[in-house]
Parts: C-alpha cells; sequence; structure tokens
C-alpha cells in the first residue's frame, strides 16, 4: 500500500473535498440573480396538486384525487356564490319597492272639443302617475280631427301643444302596456279610458267618482268632482284655474292612499255577497 493510499484510508474527509466544493459552486450559482429569477419563475408555475396518498385510497386513488379538485372548486364557487347572493339580494329588495310603487298607476286626460260646437270630445293629453306621485308618463297627442274648441280654460290646452304632439295609437300602445296587470285609480275613469279607446278590468278599478263610501260622505250620495274631494279628504284645493292632468292624477292617488284600507275592504265585502 503506498503512503497515498495510507494517507487516505485514515483521512476519510479528504476523498469528499471534490464534492463539497463542487456542491459550494453550485449553491453559488443558484444565489445569482438569474437563477433566483429562474427558480420563482417555475414555482409559480406549479398546479398544487389535492395530498391524495394512492396507498391508502387503494384501488379507487384516481377518483378520490378527482374528488380532491372538485371539492376545491366547489369552495370557490360557492364563495362566488355567496358574494353574488348580497348583491342579488339588494337587487331583489330595490325591484320589490319598485314593484309596489307602480302597482298602483292614477291617471288623467285633458280634452279638446271636436265635431259641432266642440261637443265630443278627443284626447290631447294623458297623464300617469305612480302610487307615490312619480310621473310615468306625461304626453300631448296630435289631433285626429279638426279642433273646435281647444277649452283652454279647463284643459289648459292650446294649439300649439297637441300640434306637436305624439301620434294617438303610439300614445295609446304606450299606457295599454303600462295599464297591463295593475290597479287603475283616477276621478271619472269612464270618459279617461273612452277617449283612449281602452278597456280596464272593473276589478282592478278603483274611481274615486264611484266609491259609494266616500260620495256619501262627501256630496250626501251625489258623484262629487275631485276638487271637491281633494279638499275633503287631503285638505287640498286644487284646479284654481287651468286644469293640470298630472296635478289631478296625483290628486286621486292621494285620495285613494289615504282611504286605501277602508276601500278595499269594502270591494273584499261586496265580493263575499255575490
Amino acid at each position: 500500500m503506498s503512503s497515498a493510499q495510507r494517507q487516505k484510508q485514515f483521512d476519510p474527509t479528504r476523498g469528499n473535498d471534490t464534492t463539497i466544493s463542487q456542491k459550494n459552486k453550485t449553491n453559488r450559482s443558484l444565489n445569482s440573480p438569474g437563477q433566483r429569477k429562474l427558480q420563482v419563475s417555475m414555482e409559480s408555475l406549479q398546479v398544487q396538486q389535492p395530498n391524495i396518498s394512492r396507498r391508502s385510497a387503494g384501488s379507487n386513488w384516481q377518483a378520490a384525487a378527482a374528488v380532491g379538485s372538485e371539492n376545491q372548486k366547489q369552495t370557490t364557487t360557492a364563495g362566488d356564490e355567496d358574494a353574488n347572493a348580497v348583491l342579488t339580494k339588494s337587487a331583489r329588495a330595490r325591484l320589490k319597492r319598485k314593484t309596489q310603487r307602480n302597482r298602483y298607476l292614477a291617471m288623467d286626460c285633458e280634452m279638446v272639443g271636436v265635431g259641432f260646437n266642440g261637443q265630443d270630445d278627443m284626447l290631447a293629453r294623458v297623464s300617469i302617475v305612480n302610487k307615490v306621485g312619480e310621473v310615468l308618463l306625461d304626453k300631448h297627442v296630435k289631433p285626429r280631427e279638426l279642433v273646435t274648441d281647444y277649452r283652454t280654460s279647463v284643459s289648459g290646452i292650446r294649439p300649439h301643444d297637441i300640434e306637436n304632439g305624439e301620434e294617438f295609437e303610439a300614445v295609446q300602445d304606450e299606457v295599454v302596456k303600462l295599464l297591463h296587470g295593475k290597479i287603475l285609480v283616477g276621478h271619472a275613469l269612464r270618459n279617461d279610458l273612452a277617449v283612449l279607446s281602452i278597456k280596464h278590468p272593473m276589478a282592478h278599478i278603483r274611481d274615486t267618482s264611484r266609491y259609494k263610501p266616500l260620495c256619501k260622505l262627501v256630496s250626501n250620495g251625489h258623484t262629487p268632482s275631485l276638487k271637491r274631494l281633494t279638499m275633503a279628504v287631503l285638505g287640498q284645493e286644487i284646479q284654481t284655474g287651468e286644469h293640470n292632468s298630472v296635478e289631478d292624477a296625483r290628486a286621486a292617488m292621494g285620495i285613494y292612499n289615504r282611504i286605501a284600507p277602508d276601500w278595499e275592504k269594502y270591494l273584499e265585502r261586496r265580493q263575499q255577497q255575490k
């Protein structure tokens, strides 16, 4: 045995010098900026897999792995659904409030005279408001016949109002769509529906000129004017000059809102008696 071999036999660390030196070189190279950046990039590309033991899962290890992945997806989806549920609840609340406001609509029309001495009525303006008085529709209508009496002192209509109005058929269609499925409130609605050439279910009409308990209270059973009803029920004065269909529609809705519980109970009793 040579002296070098004997030295190696009694100094075991000497044979590892070369290996240790190589490892140190590798570590120094990984500490360089370029190597660190590459290492981070590779780590970010790694996809986390569910911790499934093939031995513990037995022959179903593939199914177990799939279930683990699905559970992760469901957890993420559930979180998204929870966030959407809050928004949906808020949207539902807004929609409910809007629906309640628009379930009851009040309508009033202004008319001009046509025919001999302006004795026949023709639609000139129609206004519709919701339960809180918000205007949903307020339009002037082009005349379909020669106007012989504008009735300006009452209707407030002047020639330029209806000359620049919209076509009757277009306005009529808008009114029909708005009123569909709604409770219609107004005063002497038969006249308004007639000039619009439309019908509305009687069960969905609340006409302040035809509610008998109110008529009996205010005008001893006779048909009261909207002006008189508004003063008696609301304590407000309207129609001090030219009429305004928006103001009249709001007045009719205000009267209904004030006595709605009694009115609805009255209708229920009448329905039960039939």
